[in-house]
């Protein structure tokens, strides 16, 4: 049960019904508050309406007339000033929300209270007395009402009249709320019966849809997972048919595993071409010393001297190789280029053809001294391998913070356009270079590459004036604030 609420699935068919709901809800709440506040405002206009009818017969009726209410179906009031009930319904026995609760006037009520009992100055008094008029305000209230043994409830409009013959009154009249009642109670069930209606159907159309919207993360999980029970990195996830962010899942999954296939083989065949290169060196060494052992004037001391520099710069180029790999990251030194390319060029005794330097400007730049030796080393290394008479080294630098320029040329044969990329491929030789006598494990250009490209920079080749090869380093400038290492020492 946990699993299946964990699913994208459940949640998204969770949320969208939790969403809904509120939605509904809000809906429903504003639809019936706005139902009912228009019912109870037809049934205040209504009452408004009937109390405004007896206010007008209020001001022109005299007030010896009894006051007459046309014995309608609907509660009527009039009360006086002092909140006297003056006339009512007739059929009235109950009511509640207005000025009073009674409904019958009370024996000797006044009929007025506007008059004076003397003839002889009524006649003053009538010619003197204000018109009367009828208030713009009216007042609301809520209550309820028994007409002839029916109660009910009502909206009560309060309207007051000024001056009238019986003095100040106010008419209450009444507007039955039965249809806003009604109408209320209706839309409500509806809302109960049909919301949880919409509700399960809003729910499994949208399972439905996530279902089918993520079927083709299902099938991209099934493959994965077959790949990696299979172990077959050669296999590829379905990409669906679509422009959406699933099929643009399903192709980043497969450059994944493209990438990662081809890192793999990679690392096949470093490791094949590893223990190739490692054999050779291992088993001429293992030949002259058990050679040695059995015949001591026959131990060939400087071919085993030989054989084994060999085989501890290719593990140390194996080593450097691995550290690359995982990601090593050049230190923050900063280095003088010219300087360490003097100080290389110093230590190398026996070349087999000399090699010129020439330093113009300033070039620092800031990184590993040590892995930037070795680029230096294995430059001229191969220049020298291919030389037939010079190898020439420049170090060109900018202006302060503009970067460095090293270049390693010689007047060999070159290399062909189209093996310009495949010379920095690991334990990769052309043709010319292993017929050579010594030469390399393929490594040494490979290396320089990737030092280069981890210090910011780049190496490329093409040809030399001389008409050989001129291999071209670019390193960028040396970063303000990172000149904390000393220039002396190598760093490994």
């Amino acid at each position: 049960m946990s699993r299946t609420l964990g699913s994208v699935r459940a949640r998204a068919t969770l949320a969208a019904t939790l969403v809904v709901a509120v939605a509904l809800v809000a809906a429903g709440t504003a639809l019936l508050l706005a139902l009912r506040s228009s019912l109870t405002g037809e049934a205040g206009r209504a009452a408004d309406s009937s109390a405004r009818r007896v206010a007008t017969t209020l001001v022109t009726q005299p007030a010896t007339d009894a006051i007459d209410l046309d014995d309608g179906d609907e509660p009527v009031q009039v009360v006086d000033a002092d909140g006297r009930l003056l006339a009512a319904t007739e059929d009235l026995e109950h009511i509640t929300g207005t000025e009073t609760e009674q409904v019958r006037p009370a024996d000797g009520a006044p009929a007025g209270g506007g008059g004076d009992d003397d003839g002889d100055d009524g006649d003053e008094d009538d010619a003197g007395r204000t018109r009367p008029e009828v208030s713009d305000d009216t007042r609301y209230t809520d209550g309820e009402a028994t007409i002839d043994g029916d109660t009910a409830d009502y909206r009560f409009a309060a309207v007051e009249v000024d001056d009238t013959p019986r003095g100040d009154l106010t008419v209450y009249a009444g507007a039955p709320l039965a249809a806003e009642r009604s109408a209320v109670t209706t839309a409500s069930t509806a809302m109960l019966i049909g919301f949880p209606v919409l509700l399960v159907v809003v729910a499994g159309v949208t399972w439905l849809v996530t279902r089918r919207a993520l079927r083709p993360v299902e099938g991209i999980r099934a493959e994965m997972a077959a790949i990696t029970a299979s172990r077959d990195l050669g296999r590829r996830v379905p990409v669906p048919d679509t422009h959406d962010e699933v099929a643009r899942l399903a192709r980043t999954t497969n450059e994944t595993l493209a990438a990662l296939a081809d890192s793999v083989e990679r690392q096949r065949r470093f490791v094949a071409d590893a223990s190739h290169e490692l054999r050779s060196p291992i088993a001429s060494l293992r030949t002259q010393l058990e050679v040695g052992a059995a015949h001591p004037e026959l131990l060939d001391v400087p071919g085993a001297v030989e054989d084994t520099v060999r085989l501890q710069e290719l593990a140390a180029d194996l080593l450097l190789l691995a550290r690359l790999d995982a990601g090593e990251r050049p230190g923050g030194t900063a280095v003088d280029l010219a300087a360490l390319v003097r100080e290389e060029l110093s230590q190398r005794v026996g070349d087999r053809v000399p090699v010129e330097t020439a330093t113009r400007g300033e070039a620092r730049v800031t990184g590993s001294r040590g892995q930037l030796a070795r680029v230096v080393a294995n430059l001229v290394d191969n220049a020298q391998r291919h030389a037939r008479t010079a190898v020439r080294v420049t170090v060109e630098g900018g202006a302060a913070g503009q970067g460095a320029r090293l270049t390693v040329s010689d007047d060999g044969d070159g290399v062909p356009e189209a093996e310009r990329e495949r010379v920095f491929e690991r334990f990769v030789r052309l043709d010319d270079a292993r017929s050579r006598d010594g030469g390399g494990a393929g490594l040494g250009l490979a290396i320089a590459r990737d030092v280069a490209e981890r210090h910011g920079g780049t190496l490329t080749v093409r040809t030399a004036p001389e008409g050989g090869a001129l291999f071209e380093l670019t390193l960028p400038g040396r970063r303000s604030g990172t000149e904390t290492g000393r220039e002396t020492g190598r760093e490994n």
